[in-house]
């Protein structure tokens, strides 16, 4: 049996504040939404505020896109995920990921090293914990010795992926895969791996949940979102992950134009780079009926949990894009 599809909202709220946040997913959830997702990007940590959202919700499923797997250790991980496991089980969801330069090497000041290596370690490693094991691990970017805490039941571990190899690695070794800003001519080619991955390991590709964080704007104005596309995430196609992603994706002219106007220092043409084409491609931007058909069209596609994540701030466009995903106004 093939799994369902799923409508979720992408926190914090626009705000940053932990109140409004808390305010806004109990809305959510008294709306209809499933799944509340959250990402480990700095400013509000997603560890400590998933266990609020978790606490003042009553059954949604509360997910993280992804925590970076290079700044907290496996014991680390195993440790909070014995507490949220616990409290609330069934209920939470890690997504882990190697993240960005900019976020690894530029905020932490740590070494994005070994990007595949260091999540099949993390995997491997952070299992074993969970199961109650004593550590006595050796790789060749993690160790650990000694430790060993109780056994967590159920804990499902989905893993963040942008090209083939760590595609197909996701969903060999995890329990769901993690998509995020991908032009959707490109969807084909990213599910082909997944299948891969999945088969290699045994597993029906069906079965292997795919999430996506969307970047949504509904608005009768696309000149409007897609500009706060191109403000929010022309920077991010320039660093070198998301970079050769855009080119892996098919879109080498772009990502080429992206890269050098962004290392001359000329904002303008990095997001010019952006096309309203390539806009259109990655984000959903348009009428409520507009945006409605392009995310069925995702789910058709193999995107079985879908986040909607409102990029323009404005709290008018901001309830008008959480609306129109509610389910008394959209179904699959």
């Amino acid at each position: 049996m093939s799994l369902p599809k799923r409508v979720a909202l992408s926190l914090p709220a626009p705000t940053g504040k932990v109140a409004d946040t808390i305010a806004l997913a109990q809305r959510a959830e008294a709306i209809g939404y499933e799944d509340l997702w959250l990402a480990d990007a700095g400013g509000l940590d997603a560890l400590t505020l998933a266990a609020m959202l978790l606490d003042k919700t009553q059954n949604v499923r509360v997910g993280i896109a992804v925590v970076p797997v290079y700044t907290r250790t496996p014991a680390v991980l195993a440790s909070t995920f014995a507490v949220l496991g616990q409290t609330w089980p069934g209920r939470f969801i890690p997504g882990l990921g190697t993240s960005s330069h900019t976020i690894i090497e530029n905020w932490h000041g740590l070494k994005l090293d070994k990007p595949l290596t260091r999540i099949e370690e993390t995997v491997s490693l952070l299992r074993s914990i969970l199961k109650g094991e004593k550590t006595a691990f050796e790789g060749q970017t993690l160790r650990s010795r000694g430790y060993r805490q109780g056994e967590v039941e159920n804990m499902p571990i989905y893993l963040a992926a942008l090209r083939g190899k760590m595609l197909e690695k996701a969903a060999e070794i995890g329990d769901g895969v993690i998509l995020n800003l991908f032009p959707s001519s490109a969807l084909p080619k990213i599910m082909k791996h997944v299948a891969i991955g999945a088969e290699r390991a045994g597993k029906n590709p069906e079965n292997v949940e795919c999430v996506c964080r969307h970047m949504v704007v509904v608005t009768d104005d696309k000149d409007l979102g897609r500009n706060a596309f191109r403000s929010s995430f022309a920077g991010y196609y320039s660093t070198p992950v998301y970079n050769r992603y855009l080119a892996w994706a098919g879109w080498e002219d772009a990502a080429r134009e992206i890269r050098e106007g962004w290392a001359s220092g000329d904002r303008k043409r990095t997001a010019a780079a952006l096309s309203d084409e390539l806009v259109d491609e990655i984000a959903i931007i348009g009428t409520a009926r507009e945006c409605q058909d392009q995310l069925r069209g995702y789910a058709s596609a193999g995107i079985h949990t879908n986040i909607i994540s409102c990029i323009y701030p404005d709290p008018d466009i901001f309830k008008a894009t959480m609306d129109c995903f509610a389910p008394e106004n959209f179904r699959f």
